[in-house]
Formats: structure tokens, C-alpha cells, sequence
């Protein structure tokens, strides 16, 4: 059997992964992608009624009911340990360059 070295750069993510001690350990470089609430909800919206098949009134009571005090007591507390956060969530040209210059940097290294 051939040993095979591990890779220069393994990315990771999940809403969660950041709320996760152990996971933490194991990062170089955590960054929270931050996108609006309303823009999270919009997206729910679009992608339970279309792929899901879900009502309108059913997603908006899972939303209420359950994402978003999970998201409140779970997801934005992991921010604070994230070394990065990009707002705009993806719309972000200059922190995704920013992100992406220093990523080249490690893999050059």
C-alpha cells in the first residue's frame, strides 16, 4: 500500500460547523458566509414550494417553528468564531477575492 500525503487544503462546510468545538480544532481558516435573513427566507421559500412541493403556509410555519430559533440559538452564535465573515453571503466580490488571494497563498506554500 502506498501512503498518500494529505492535501494542502481539505474546505469544509455546513450551518453548523463552526458551533462544533472539535471541528473548530482541526480548522486553519473559518469564515461565515452572512447573507440577510430575509434573503435565507426568500430561498427557503422559493426551494420548498418548487423542489419540496411544500405550501407557502407550511413553510413559513416550519420557519417560524423550528429554522429560525434553531438558527438564532445555534448558527449565529458560531460567528464569533469564524476569523472571517463575509456579509453580502456570495454577492461579496472583494471578501470572496480576499478569501480566495489568501487560499492561493497557502496552496503555494
Amino acid at each position: 500500500m502506498t501512503p498518500v500525503p494529505p492535501p494542502p487544503l481539505i474546505p469544509l462546510q455546513g450551518i453548523l460547523i463552526l458551533a462544533e468545538p472539535e471541528l473548530r480544532e482541526l480548522m486553519d481558516i473559518k469564515i461565515f458566509i452572512d447573507t440577510e435573513a430575509d434573503i435565507r427566507l426568500i430561498r427557503r421559500i422559493e426551494r420548498d414550494t418548487r423542489e419540496r412541493g411544500r405550501t407557502l403556509s407550511s413553510t413559513i410555519f416550519q420557519y417560524l417553528d423550528t429554522v429560525r430559533p434553531m438558527d438564532l440559538e445555534f448558527v449565529q452564535p458560531s460567528r464569533r468564531y469564524a476569523d472571517v465573515i463575509l456579509p453580502g453571503g456570495g454577492q461579496n466580490r472583494v471578501a470572496i477575492e480576499m478569501v480566495v488571494a489568501r487560499l492561493h497563498a497557502i496552496l503555494k506554500t
